[in-house]
């Protein structure tokens, strides 16, 4: 996909990131969506860009200092951070269509690669104890002997969620996790507050290609945060 594809001046920006987050939040609506491929948390994250960037960009709309202006930058790159993976994820396939991409003002995909869109492999994880108040995510290719990644990814997605008042982790499953982060490496040190240690912590990870393609997720694994 072109890297061009979003718009370069802000007010042309701020529409379309606009109507970006007004159609995946129709299409997403509802018990029964439209778009069901789409985690909630994804579509939260989109929409808390957006109001991120409209509020360090509004006062840059009348006379505004220097400093306003950077902060109004700042947020629109953070904005894309956002933006791009989302796209690069779940806009470039079926169930959603080349009218719906012109609609968001996307290029067309008639001819993406299939190997591109498939990620095969699976994530083998193991949680680690060496520390007080962090847990090493230990991860490699399902049954491979080594700890390489595959070739051309950019690393795993690894979710978590700490238990409250001893409650299992949410019926959803490694999607409705609400932390997250990308590991280019093996293992994966996620930290923890103090006033979280004792409690029960649930982590599984998923295998994401070079395209923001994510593969499917590993059991999930849990322990007792130290």
């Amino acid at each position: 996909m072109a890297r061009n594809y979003i718009p370069a001046n802000d007010a042309a920006f701020d529409q379309w990131f606009a109507n970006l987050v007004d159609y995946v939040d129709r299409k997403t609506a509802g018990a029964t969506p439209e778009w069901d491929h789409i985690p909630r948390r994804h579509v939260q994250e989109l929409d808390a860009a957006y109001d991120d960037w409209f509020l360090y960009y509004q006062p840059t709309k009348q006379p505004h200092t220097p400093v306003q202006t950077q902060a109004k930058n700042d947020a629109r790159a953070r904005a894309e951070r956002v933006i791009r993976p989302f796209v690069r994820r779940f806009l470039y396939f079926e169930p959603v269509t080349n009218a719906d991409r012109v609609a968001l003002a996307l290029p067309l995909h008639d001819k993406v690669r299939t190997d591109h869109l498939i990620v095969p492999e699976e994530v083998e994880l193991v949680l680690l104890i060496e520390g007080i108040r962090v847990v090493h995510a230990q991860f490699r290719v399902l049954g491979a002997a080594n700890i390489a990644k595959p070739d051309g990814y950019d690393g795993a997605v690894v979710v978590w969620y700490i238990s409250q008042d001893g409650e299992g982790p949410p019926e959803g499953g490694p999607d409705d996790y609400p932390e997250h982060t990308m590991a280019s490496r093996t293992p994966h040190i996620i930290q923890f507050k103090e006033n979280e240690r004792g409690k029960t912590v649930y982590v599984a990870a998923a295998w994401q290609n070079e395209r923001g393609f994510l593969g499917r997720w590993s059991d999930v694994q849990s322990t007792v945060i130290p």
